[in-house]
Parts: structure tokens; sequence; C-alpha cells
């Protein structure tokens, strides 16, 4: 059985929902029946990505709104819009990040702008919707997109980790709230994503690499995993074994309780140690 929120005529509403794994979990909630809206910043793709849902689902249950999730007023347009045309929101899916790359000691311009999306994007979102849809009083959910990333930090592109692990705490923060609310019956969930083949990923290929997942693996997988309530709902890909995904995660706490040095699985001194460790030598 689909998660209890996930029935006809409710209402979902997903930022960077005109491509990607957005564009997937609005068209998985049309073919189940729900009203959708599509929110991302592109008006040109909204429009495009309104005539795909209206291909499985009625037009009259399909609603696009422009937002920049950086910019909290924003947000709180698109609220009071859902709410205006809906009469309120069951589901939010709090999608909408940018990975354009970024090195330590560049200009600030860049950070900013990364962190203002993927971080302050589902804090805004959050804290806009969450009052309203627990004065609902029906069950209902606040998927966050985060990043394997926000974990692990590997080197190289660190506002996009700072970003991604601000998801992360901010989102247990959430579900902590929610679930020490009197009455609340709506939940937070952490989506981590693999290896999936978007606009974000594509990088200039055309084609999907035999290791990607295509975004609507990754959404039926995240609809599986909340059917049986997931909170961090760690997804593989075709190259990443969970096994694998969780021996490196163990490896960062590890480099905190063990000492070392930050980082240390990308430590030449360390690269054998690593590897026995996965093997479980």
């Amino acid at each position: 059985m689909p998660h209890s929120a996930i029935v006809k005529d409710n209402v979902a509403v997903i930022t960077g929902g005109a491509s990607g794994i957005g564009l997937a979990a609005a068209m998985a909630f049309a073919r189940a029946g729900m009203k959708v809206c599509i929110a991302d910043v592109d008006g040109a793709r909204l429009t495009e990505a309104a005539t795909k849902l209206s291909s499985v689902t009625d037009a009259t249950k399909v609603m696009t709104f422009a937002v920049d999730v950086s910019r909290a007023d924003s947000v709180m347009e698109l609220e009071r819009a859902v709410g205006a045309h809906f009469g309120g929101t069951d589901i939010l899916m709090n999608n909408a990040g940018i990975q354009p790359g970024s090195t330590l000691f560049e200009e600030p311009d860049n950070w900013q702008r990364i962190i203002a999306i993927n971080m302050w994007g589902i804090i805004n979102g959050s804290r806009t919707f969450a009052p309203n849809m627990i004065a609902r009083g029906k069950d209902g959910l606040i998927i966050n997109t985060g990043s394997k990333q926000g974990i692990t930090t590997p080197p190289g592109d660190p506002a996009y980790n700072v970003s991604k692990a601000g998801v992360k705490t901010f989102t247990e923060a959430l579900q902590h709230e929610l679930r020490n609310t009197k009455d609340c019956r709506v939940t937070a969930h952490l989506l981590i994503p693999g290896f999936v083949f978007t606009g974000l990923t594509a990088k200039g290929r055309t084609e999907k690499p035999a290791g990607a997942w295509r975004p609507e693996q990754t959404i039926d997988f995240m609809l599986a995993r909340l059917e049986v309530g997931d909170f961090y709902i760690l997804c593989p890909d075709n190259d990443v074994p969970r096994a694998l995904d969780e021996k490196r995660m163990e490896w960062a706490a590890g480099d905190i309780i063990e000492n070392r040095p930050p980082l240390s699985r990308w430590h030449p001194d360390y690269a054998d140690a690593f590897k026995r460790f996965v093997e479980g030598k």
C-alpha cells in the first residue's frame, strides 16, 4: 500500500519540479490521482513539464508556479497560491538544487548562490509550508532532497557539500520537531539519491551512463521506502551498492571517533587502511 498521504485528490508541491527527480516525482504523484503543483525558477521548462503531466492526469489537477526558493517571500507566495488554488498541501518535496561546481577560495558569489538555493531553499520551504500542513490534521510528508556528498563530503566541490550537509542536519531537526508537536501527522524524510542521470549530473553527456539510475527509478525507490516509514532514504545506483555506501559513511564518522585527518579516505597514508576496511579485513 502507498503511504497514506499519497491518495487521490491530496495535494503535492514539488520545487525543482520541472525536470529530473522533481518531474519524476510529480509524474508519480499525478498517476496516483493527486493534485500536483510543480514549482521552478524556469518558466519555459514549467510549461513543458505541465504538458507532460497533463498526459497522465486531468489538466485541472496540474498547477505551475515560478519560484525562487532562495527567497522566503517567493516561497510564501507559492504556499499562498497553492492554498488558494487547491486548498492546502499534503506533500511538500523540497527538491530544487544546483551544482555548478566550486572551489574553496573563489569569490563568494558562487558559494552564496549554492547555499541559498540548496540549503536555504529547503529551510524556506519547510518553515513556510509546515505550519499549515500540520493544521490540516491529515497525514502529510515533507521530503527534502539531500546528497551522499553531504554525508561523506568528498573533496572537489566544497560549497555543494556544505549545502547538502546542512540539508541533512536541518531535516533531522525538522523531523524531531514534528514528532514532538502535539497532534502533528506530518513527517519529514531525507532523500539521499545515488548517481542519477539528470540535467544536474549530465555534464554535457546525452546518454545515460551505465552506472546511473534514471530519475524514475529513484522515485520508485523513494515511494517504496516511504511506504515502510524510512527517514533516511539512501538510494543505491548501478555502480555503488548500499553496502559500499554504508562503509564510506561509517569510515567518515570514524574520522572523528579515531581522530584521523579529515577526509582521511583520500589521504595517501590511509588508502590501504580504507581498502582493508571495505573488504572487512
